[in-house]
């Protein structure tokens, strides 16, 4: 489901930019679950254990403002949509560091912010949705493909790095590493990098000749012989998205 997170430390304001956003989901018929938040921390918090789609963001909050709180969801998720909404126009060229969709003014009109969600829900990436399944030494775990960072092949078993920071270990695997993992490439988020490696580009947060660096600093290995193809094809990745100019 379409998850949309509001962020606005002013409580009228907050619950104008909500009712506004039911009243557009309710006209366009579109299913989402929109979650309301008073404070940057909470948001930030919030993300530690779940992604959002759409982010409608104020800009003047204390603490971590809404630029840095872009920036910040940025740099966890490309694919996150970006809406600011302030009464400050002179933060606009400020605000495109996080390469938002729109940058509307206060007090929000209905037709520009319909039109602007109407935009976002058709770049969400709901593909994120997707799921798989790992048989682990007692239990059975379904993890969502946009919570994996990368996964490691080590001792005939897999290492599921997730964005939390936790780690699923699967139980031995019969099949060589390329069979297990073959449902998760054909995601088109997923790298395999390495011959014991493969990484969720969503994840990446620096790229280097010899390895990638994902979220919470995990350094994922590049095979040396691999790194023109794997260079190519994450450079193909980002051009697709509109990361690289």
């Amino acid at each position: 489901m379409l998850r949309i997170a509001v962020c606005d430390d002013i409580p009228d304001e907050l619950q104008g930019l909500v009712a506004l956003t039911d009243q557009y989901l309710s006209a366009s018929g579109v299913e989402a679950e929109v979650t309301a938040f008073s404070h940057s921390d909470a948001l930030l918090t919030a993300m530690e254990s779940q992604s959002f789609h759409v982010y409608l963001l104020d800009i003047v909050m204390p603490m971590v403002n809404g630029l840095e709180l872009g920036q910040e969801i940025r740099r966890v998720d490309r694919e996150a949509q970006i809406i600011y909404a302030t009464t400050e126009p002179q933060f606009a060229l400020q605000a495109y560091a996080a390469s938002p969709i729109n940058y509307l003014l206060k007090p929000v009109q209905k037709q520009p912010l319909f039109d602007t969600l109407t935009l976002a829900i058709s770049r969400a990436d709901l593909a994120e949705e997707q799921t798989f399944t790992v048989k682990t030494t007692d239990s059975l775990r379904v993890i969502k493909l946009s919570d994996i960072a990368c996964c490691e092949y080590r001792a005939h078993a897999v290492i599921f790095s997730l964005t939390n920071g936790e780690a699923v270990v699967s139980r031995t695997i019969r099949e060589n590493f390329s069979e297990y993992i073959l449902p998760i490439l054909k995601d088109r988020h997923f790298l395999q990098c390495h011959a014991s490696f493969i990484i969720n580009m969503r994840r990446v947060e620096r790229f280097a000749k010899d390895s990638f660096t994902l979220c919470r600093g995990k350094i994922v290995p590049i095979a040396a012989k691999q790194y023109p193809a794997v260079r190519d094809a994450y450079m193909d990745y980002l051009l697709a998205k509109g990361d690289v100019s």
